[in-house]
């Protein structure tokens, strides 16, 4: 009986996750190499620390392979690995005192943030144009850029909402805020970024 070689790369998500519940570690592998990069780009974003981010990284997918039997099939695949990322890059930041930063930025009106934001208040001066802007190289990289500038209370909040999509419920719940507070941080985020991009989607 002749057994045929499995090519992992043609497998779909749910064909691996079979296979990683049989402890088929080459299509864990394959996981691994398919979804490691965006993990490290999401990690290196919330945790702006490139030893962090490896930590988090190899964190992450060493919670994939042992809690692989809870994933219910829910939400996309790619979707639970990057809220496990999410979370255990939100770990590293409460270990650098994460929450005792966030207790009290909320109650400073006169932060930086809100200077360099306080001449966008148009809702819809660049959102309705946003997916044709992304195509352009340079200005991803700027969007990144401003991104990164962000603090982290802010940073965290935009990614969660508006790159991983969470709700502003579920973004509340993960870093035990109201969800007022979720609305204004996001709020605040979007009008630094606006501010800081605006001469580019102005062209």
């Amino acid at each position: 009986m002749v057994i045929k070689a499995v090519n992992y790369k043609l497998l779909n998500d749910d064909e691996l996750v079979k296979l990683i519940r049989e402890k088929d570690y080459s299509a864990f592998e394959e996981i691994v190499e398919r979804y490691s990069p965006k993990a490290m780009r999401l990690a290196l974003k919330i945790t702006k620390s490139k030893e962090d981010a490896q930590d988090v990284v190899q964190d992450t997918f060493v919670s994939v392979y042992k809690n692989i039997d809870s994933f219910r099939g829910d939400s996309l695949f790619s979707s639970w690995i990057y809220r496990i990322c999410t979370n255990f890059a939100l770990m590293k930041l409460r270990g650098r005192r994460y929450d005792n930063q966030s207790e009290s930025i909320d109650e400073n009106p006169n932060m930086d943030i809100d200077k360099l934001a306080e001449h966008s208040h148009q809702e819809n001066d660049w959102s309705d144009r946003i997916d044709k802007l992304l195509l352009r190289k340079e200005l991803r990289q700027k969007i990144d850029e401003a991104i990164d500038k962000l603090p982290d209370e802010y940073r965290v909040v935009f990614i969660m909402k508006d790159i991983e999509g969470m709700s502003n419920e579920e973004i509340g719940k993960e870093l035990n805020l109201s969800v007022p507070a979720v609305k204004s941080r996001l709020h605040r985020a979007r009008l630094f970024l606006r501010k800081e991009i605006s001469k580019y989607i102005n062209e």
